[in-house]
């Protein structure tokens, strides 16, 4: 494979799990930009990528980074990777990227990322996708991946295998990640949804990690109630989550190294601002609107809003 032959990427947001599928798709050959600010952006200009996991370590340099995405042009796809509430701004950005097939995987957490996307960009160039991989900075131009895995679920919203899609499978494959070409891409978005929100509510209202939360009968009994309002939610909106996804989902937190924890609670740690509003915020805001109860969110809401903005 040479450059000139293989699809092109940009990483939008090139952190932990940004800055992971980027780095594995350039290792890999594939030409990789990636969009990334501040002192992250800068460590990797001076001294490339650092990557390290459970069963690899390696430096991606020189690489191709930049702050401005008019510095990089149309691509093939772009892998979405901002927090989300820098969806609108980073969509908009994400114009200079864009060619005439040009597909668009947001791998945020969360289940409003792709009508806001499809909205600023057009629906044709939005492709679904979810991303098993648990990764974070650990420092400016270092990044670790802490699960034993690391697994992309993606598919058109169609159902279509259309080339892109196929030809992303490919890539991500040759990657040396997982690849899942799923046709319900929809339902996808929403299983990871349902554990995300309990974890990220159960690691911040705790200030625990993975072990000590799953393993007290209390917080995992709380855990499994957030999982069955956010499934309560889906359901009163045709997505068919089942208690089968609840246990599924369980196994995979019973699975994660005790000491981990999503990014959500080490934002919390480090005073940043939260995803909240868009993880247990939105299973409240959705329940209003269905008239579906979520008490246990509410809780979450209220115990973690004063922390929404960060440190400021």
């Amino acid at each position: 494979m040479t450059e000139s032959d293989s699809p092109t990427f940009a990483i939008m947001g090139s952190g932990g799990m940004g800055g992971y599928i980027g780095a594995k798709l350039s290792q890999a050959g594939y030409r990789v930009s990636f969009i990334a600010r501040g002192a992250h952006l800068e460590a990797m200009q001076n001294n490339g990528l650092k990557i390290e996991g459970p069963d690899e370590t390696f430096v991606v340099a020189p690489i191709r980074a930049t702050g401005d995405p008019k510095d990089i042009g149309p691509v093939d796809f772009v892998i979405f990777c901002v927090k989300l509430w820098d969806t609108e701004a980073a969509g908009d950005q994400c114009r200079d990227l864009i060619g005439p097939d040009t597909a668009v995987l947001s791998m945020q957490n969360g289940v409003d990322a792709e009508p806001i996307l499809s909205g600023i960009l057009g629906s044709q160039h939005v492709m679904g996708a979810t991303s098993e991989i648990g990764a974070n900075i650990i420092e400016p131009g270092f990044v670790r991946r802490f699960t034993p895995f690391a697994i992309i679920r993606f598919g058109e919203f169609d159902q279509r295998r259309s080339a892109r899609s196929i030809q992303f499978s490919e890539a991500i494959t040759a990657a040396g990640l997982g690849a899942e070409h799923v046709d319900s891409i929809s339902l996808t978005i929403w299983d990871k949804f349902l554990w995300l929100v309990g974890a990220s509510a159960l690691n911040c209202a705790t200030r625990q990690p993975f072990g000590p939360v799953r393993e007290d009968p209390d917080t995992r009994a709380l855990l499994r109630q957030i999982m069955e309002e956010v499934m309560s939610v889906a359901n009163a909106k045709g997505i068919p989550l089942t208690n089968e996804n609840i246990e599924t989902r369980l196994d995979y937190i019973d699975s994660l190294p005790g000491q981990a924890k999503v990014s959500m609670a080490l934002d919390l740690e480090r005073g940043n601002r939260l995803e909240l509003p868009w993880l247990s915020g939105a299973v409240v805001r959705m329940g209003q609107e269905l008239r579906v109860p979520t008490p246990a969110n509410r809780v979450i809401c209220a115990a973690l809003k004063h922390y929404i903005n960060g440190n400021v």
